[in-house]
């Protein structure tokens, strides 16, 4: 029958903050965690920075009751970070890394290290097909210089391309993770519009929790102060995003986030606010339209916006390629010219060696080393390059079509 109820699903994500050994009382929490899903019972969990299988072994053994059904996506050198746990079956599951995600010789940040990845999981409840995501996004770090913003529109437009090239057989869409975007940046602003997805947040009949549903905020003991000082409020940066796409109707009845304490306890349950969503799901009389079925004059300024900030890290990439490069090429210089000098002296050519044979050494080492580093940079910012060059004429091809179809028909 139509508007018939089909389904209420409750939904719980979390960035964990579990690294270990530099996360402070990372087990205590963690086992918080646990406790806290074990008593609440969630139909969906959705985990974002648990980077031990340790810990996520942990959780599986002790939710193993209420959420029958796990999965963990390994990738990159410590892992993605992201799981899911499930009251209903898991079908299939799929992992896509992102291709750009920071910088190797930024150690302090260290998400290079990190495969930052969206996960796929496919549930068939009540004999609806959902695609669940879940990801994380590269850090901001500094809003006044955020040197990895063309790396996370490139991790914003490939998890929005990866959402619609996966999800043409699935009832309904699911995203939930930590994106590191405020909700008007450029980044979400491209995601939700080139995918449909709506907001929980924005749509729900029913908050509770932090004001304007933040996720960083000062209360926090764990969070770090200096980041929210232009924020006196917080910021929000966690999201359950959703959409129909066949003949389902889906609403936010409900959104809650945690605000700072646990309940019950001393300390969070990280330096992020959990975001927890109660969804609607209806049968509708007739199957949704396509969701970018006519023109969007706004989707195509944001494209072009996107775009344009690509465009920015691309010239920068380029520019530290041929300085990476120039750098190769005079250590190579240095090589050559001292292999010359020795040959040199070894061959009688010359009087003396020009530099005592420790200080040659030493020299030819530091060449030697500058010459590798300045070429492992080099091919790093060369696949930079390319992957933001790709990623602009994506966004090109795309903003073209959004431009001619007013004129199709």
């Amino acid at each position: 029958m139509e508007g018939e109820p089909t389904l209420r699903l409750r939904i719980f994500n979390l960035n964990c903050w579990a690294i270990r050994y530099l996360s402070k009382r990372r087990q205590q929490r963690v086992r918080l965690i646990g406790d806290t899903l074990r008593q609440e019972g969630f139909d969906l969990v959705l985990l974002q920075e648990v980077w031990s299988e340790q810990d996520y072994s942990e959780l599986k053994l002790k939710l193993a009751g209420c959420y029958p059904f796990s999965h963990y996506f390994r990738s990159g050198v410590i892992g993605s970070g992201l799981c899911v746990f499930s009251r209903f079956p898991i079908l299939d599951t799929l992992l896509y890394q992102y291709s750009l995600n920071g910088y190797p010789y930024m150690l302090q940040h260290g998400d290079w290290f990190c495969g930052k990845s969206v996960g796929l999981v496919v549930m068939k409840i009540s004999g609806i097909i959902f695609n669940v995501y879940v990801t994380h996004l590269h850090a901001e770090y500094c809003r006044d210089k955020d040197a990895y913003l063309p790396h996370r529109l490139v991790q914003a437009w490939e998890l929005a391309q990866f959402i619609r090239h996966t999800s043409k057989a699935a009832d309904v869409v699911l995203l939930g993770g930590d994106l590191n975007m405020h909700p008007e940046d450029v980044g979400i602003r491209l995601l939700r519009g080139w995918t449909g997805l709506q907001d929980a947040f924005a749509e729900a009949m029913h908050f509770e929790g932090c004001k304007n549903g933040c996720t960083l905020v000062p209360d926090n003991c764990f969070t770090d102060k200096s980041e929210l000082l232009p924020f006196p409020l917080g910021i929000r940066i966690d999201y359950i995003l959703y959409k129909a796409i066949s003949s389902f109707t889906v609403k936010c009845e409900e959104l809650k986030t945690t605000t700072g304490r646990a309940p019950g306890m001393d300390i969070p349950f990280s330096d992020h606010e959990a975001v927890m969503a109660t969804l609607h799901i209806q049968r509708q009389g007739q199957p949704a339209g396509a969701t970018l079925g006519t023109a969007d004059p706004a989707l195509a300024d944001v494209v072009t916006e996107a775009r344009t900030e690509v465009g920015a890290g691309l010239r920068a990439a380029r520019q530290q390629r041929y300085s990476s490069g120039r750098m190769a090429v005079l250590a190579l210089l240095l090589l050559l010219l001292q292999a010359a000098a020795a040959l040199a002296t070894l061959a009688g050519l010359g009087a003396e060696q020009p530099f005592p044979k420790l200080s040659f050494c030493l020299l030819a080492f530091l060449a030697l080393g500058v010459l590798v580093l300045a070429t492992g940079l080099h091919l790093f910012h060369t696949m930079e390059v390319k992957m933001l060059h790709g990623t602009e004429d994506q966004m090109w091809m795309v903003l073209r079509a959004l431009q001619e179809r007013p004129s199709e028909g």
